[in-house]
């Protein structure tokens, strides 16, 4: 992994902990759900997303800080509520019990509703302009409500045992996860302001690659380890779920992640060398096993 994107992965770990009440305070156990859900581990894809998208515009990476802390926090309350017996019904999540089981469901929600709440908290209380705050807020609330994360969470929970054709999935997928994704890239530009015609080729960029994350994710529930990915193989075949395998089939999934990276690159190629480390997060992103 590029050094820079592990300097990066350390500046979220900080960011985080900066804004995260210790593990003993009081209820205690709520605080250390909260903990055992956000610092289990993870690739932090999100908020190296949101600082690469800043380097492209001369962000300095502690203006990110917060934004980058409040996405993963978004993020892992999202995992922690997917993998709920109401929901997906996971006993694994980065290869260790999930919040429920490591606790008990009750807490676990409500860990994942603090999550949530503490995100928008870091935003609102950052060190960076009112505009700045306010356009962060609303990119993260939009990409993870009901237009964004959850809409597409209900989505797929409402299809399970049924098939979606092309533009379902895609639909359900650019919610579910491309949302969040999007929110990163937006993000980590949102300090310098950059125009409309920069704007629309980082949401292109985006919407690419959050749809192959996904499209990576199918191929990697049938073809991945289950001690490498962190959760059992073949878990969303078993829930009945349309995937992007089940559609197309293994190697035409394949070939529309490569079409998707394809799509990513050539939405960078007018910044240049300027966008080196959002192309490499990119090939991150279709090369993992994990």
């Amino acid at each position: 992994m590029n050094p820079r994107f592990q300097q990066w992965q350390l500046r979220v770990e900080d960011a985080i902990h900066n804004n995260l009440p210790s593990a003993d305070t009081h209820p205690a156990q709520l605080y250390q759900a909260i903990h055992y859900a956000l610092l289990n581990g993870g690739k932090r894809v999100r908020p190296m997303l949101a600082y690469a998208s800043g380097e492209l515009f001369g962000v300095a990476p502690e203006q990110i800080d917060p934004a980058a802390a409040a996405i993963e926090m978004v993020h892992a309350y999202s995992l922690v509520h997917d993998d709920l017996p109401a929901m997906d019904d996971d006993e694994l999540r980065r290869g260790h019990p999930t919040c429920h089981k490591a606790f008990d469901e009750a807490t676990a929600i409500l860990a994942g509703d603090a999550l949530q709440t503490l995100a928008f908290e870091t935003l609102s209380c950052a060190d960076a302009t009112a505009e700045v705050r306010l356009q962060w807020i609303q990119q993260l609330a939009s990409s993870s409500g009901a237009e964004g994360m959850v809409g597409g969470q209900m989505i797929d929970l409402q299809a399970e045992n049924e098939t979606l054709d092309r533009e379902a999935l895609h639909t359900m997928h650019r919610k579910k996860t491309g949302a969040l994704i999007r929110a990163s890239v937006l993000m980590g530009a949102t300090p310098a302001q950059p125009d409309e015609v920069a704007l629309q080729q980082l949401h292109t960029f985006a919407e690419s690659i959050g749809l192959a994350f996904q499209v990576q994710d199918d191929i990697l529930d049938v073809e991945g380890e289950s001690s490498i990915i962190g959760k059992p193989q073949g878990s969303d075949q078993a829930l009945g779920k349309s995937t992007f395998v089940t559609l197309f089939g293994l190697d035409g999934a394949k070939q529309q992640l490569q079409q998707l990276h394809q799509q990513a690159n050539e939405s960078l190629s007018p910044f240049g060398k300027s966008a080196t480390s959002l192309t490499e997060i990119a090939d991150f992103i279709i090369q993992r096993n994990h």
